[in-house]
């Protein structure tokens, strides 16, 4: 039996999920709420999987749990391992809904970015001969991916270098600078340009704040945003700046100023799929975003 078989027999799904669950909270008891389980048979099933390997995944002592080099490796192979098994069962009932008739394709995009080219994609891939549905997901910053990986979207608008294309098929569709969003009236909106050091330690106008991968937010000062709608309100009141793409002039409210910034790095708007699919509709939508 070879080393991943063995692997594989002595870690099941259950106990996986458990030991990543401890393995980002650092907290039996938080992780045995996070599962909706006890936390007695939590840590139990914790060393029972240590016992099976042969190994010690984390060091445990009255005040602190932490992990070990090996319980390190498991957990970044057990997201993997998970992430792909989710992704399995939501891209298996999406192709039952498409063998029902609903072939739709999910197009995750983040709210707020690509507005103009989202649009031309979609009235072009409209009058295309046989073309699917397509659903358009709005997502935070980061989701497309999260949603493009888990299997529950077909294709995403990604942006370089945020967003994190490793592993996927993309093509590049544009590239653009970036402007700095001011409340209107503010003294840097007279500025025909700015660098990325104007906007460090603007006062009143911290940086906004989005949610992580876990849904929680990170400390600072800036406000707690959900949406670039919330975010450009935000703005307008005089509690946040924020640089974005270029692109998003066209959508920007009144009471909001763009303003070029000169160092900022450039963004360039990718479209994305798995790179196992063999979904036409997802070809054929690639080939009308490369076409425009």
């Amino acid at each position: 039996m070879t080393a991943r078989a063995e692997l594989r027999w002595v870690v099941d799904t259950r106990e996986l999920r458990y030991f990543v669950a401890v393995a980002e909270e650092l907290h039996f008891g938080r992780a045995a709420q996070r599962l909706g389980i006890a936390q007695p048979p939590l840590s139990r099933a914790i060393s029972r999987l240590e016992r099976r390997l042969g190994v010690a995944l984390l060091t445990r002592t009255s005040r602190s749990v932490v992990l070990t080099a090996p319980g390190a490796v498991l957990l970044e192979e057990g997201r993997a391992a998970l992430d792909a098994l989710d992704a399995a069962e939501n891209r298996v009932r999406r192709a039952a809904l498409a063998a029902d008739g609903e072939p739709g394709v999910v197009l995750a995009v983040k709210a707020g970015a690509s507005g103009e080219l989202l649009a031309k994609l979609l009235s072009a891939h409209a009058v295309e001969p046989g073309a699917a549905r397509i659903e358009v997901e709005l997502c935070g910053p980061g989701q497309q991916t999260r949603l493009l990986r888990s299997g529950r979207a077909d294709v995403a608008l990604l942006h370089l270098p945020f967003d994190d294309v490793a592993g996927l098929d993309t093509e590049e569709l544009l590239t653009e600078g970036q402007v700095a969003v001011l409340p209107a009236g503010h003294p840097l909106t007279t500025r025909r340009g700015l660098r990325l050091a104007d906007l460090d330690g603007v006062p009143d106008l911290p940086h906004p704040r989005w949610p992580g991968p876990d849904g929680g937010y990170p400390d600072g000062p800036g406000p707690e945003v959900h949406d670039s709608a919330q975010l450009l309100q935000l703005v307008s009141l005089g509690r946040t700046l924020v640089v974005v793409p270029e692109s998003v002039r066209a959508q920007l409210p009144e009471g909001v100023v763009a303003v070029p910034v000169v160092d900022a790095q450039p963004v360039t708007t990718v479209i994305a799929w798995p790179p196992h699919s063999r979904s036409l509709a997802v070809a054929q939508l690639v080939e009308t975003a490369l076409r425009l």
